[in-house]
């Protein structure tokens, strides 16, 4: 496999400046016309008007996004397989590579988990003269599993647009699954395309760390430590939150500032919050929920007062659903500024 050297990787910056000002929406219109029954008919069609890589690239993830689900809970009846496993395989696709049987299982099916997603869109990609890779690594994605043991759980893609390596994760870029699991819910997630890749890797740690993009990724301990997005997050326009670290140190007294900024309030306002959180669980002796008093332009402003040893969690409201998760470390040092670790 061929590597970019460092002073390609961070040339990718203007080229992320560049796609946040370029218009898809005509894309976007036409690709909801497209169908196919082969990846290669799938690619030649969804492409063939386009004329830069970065073109062909959003055509391919804004089909799928539109037109894959994700394969939710299955009966209790039927074996459980791992929600990272590969797409199953049948017995007339044995001859051709692994990403091109998925990728027409995937397309018949119209239905995946995120390896599923992510072969898809690499073979797409191949077959429109694009260069993709499929990348493995851990998704930040289970809050409640944070002391299980480090392992591999997702999958996403890098896209080499105009000879530069880029991010996005057209799983997560789809939509998000019902409090239940039992129903995918449609909803495009700008973010997840073409991301940088500092922001990126809050969220996504490949096993290779070649494929972080940057120069200095985090440790395995910092990541895991950031702030937990809950399943509601991905709702919301939110751009930034601080500190974007996710363990708070603190003294007795002290008062915790946390900030969320939105790029568009009034859509957030719009979106419909989740009808069955019950906000009352995450007051208790060992966890508090931070509500927002009001909004400073694009900006949620949080404030905490420390004044119990026991509370170990901060959980954020924004709209009326639970968004982040903080690690609250109360220490026994005399009372100094609340800081991120």
């Amino acid at each position: 496999m061929k590597w970019l050297s460092v002073i390609f990787i961070l040339s990718s910056l203007p080229v992320l400046s560049q796609k946040n000002k370029t218009d898809f929406s005509e894309i976007d219109r036409r690709v909801q016309f497209v169908d196919a029954t082969t990846p290669f008919l799938l690619a030649q069609q969804l492409t063939a008007d386009c004329t830069t890589d970065l073109h062909k690239a959003r055509s391919i993830f804004r089909w799928i996004t539109d037109n894959i689900a994700y394969r939710t809970k299955e009966p209790v009846s039927r074996k459980r397989k791992s929600r990272f496993a590969e797409e199953e395989t049948d017995d007339t696709t044995l001859l051709k590579p692994l990403d091109e049987r998925v990728a027409e299982i995937v397309l018949a099916n119209k239905v995946a988990v995120c390896d599923g997603y992510a072969r898809l869109f690499k073979t797409l990609c191949n077959y429109a003269g694009l260069q993709a890779e499929v990348i493995t690594g851990y998704g930040k994605t289970e809050p409640h599993k944070i002391h299980q043991r480090f392992r591999n759980n997702h999958s996403w893609n890098a896209v080499m647009i105009d000879s530069v390596w880029q991010l996005l994760d057209v799983t997560w870029a789809s939509g998000y699954i019902s409090w239940q699991g039992d129903r995918f819910i449609r909803q495009l997630d700008e973010q997840y395309f073409l991301t940088p890749p500092e922001v990126f890797i809050r969220e996504h740690y490949p096993d290779d760390l070649r494929w972080s993009l940057i120069d200095d990724p985090p440790l395995m301990a910092e990541f895991r430590h950031s702030p937990f997005k809950q399943k509601s997050f991905i709702k919301y326009n939110i751009i930034s939150y601080q500190p974007a670290k996710g363990i708070i140190e603190a003294n007795i007294n002290d008062t915790i500032q946390i900030v969320l900024e939105t790029s568009d309030v009034a859509k957030d306002r719009n979106i419909s919050s989740d009808p069955f959180l019950d906000t009352s669980i995450y007051s208790t002796a060992t966890s508090a929920l931070l509500v927002p008093p009001g909004m400073i332009g694009s900006k949620t402003v949080y404030t905490y007062h420390v004044n119990s040893p026991t509370v170990e969690w901060l959980y954020i409201l924004y709209n009326d659903d639970i968004v982040l998760r903080y690690k609250l470390v109360v220490k026994d040092n005399p009372p100094t500024m609340a800081t991120s670790k």
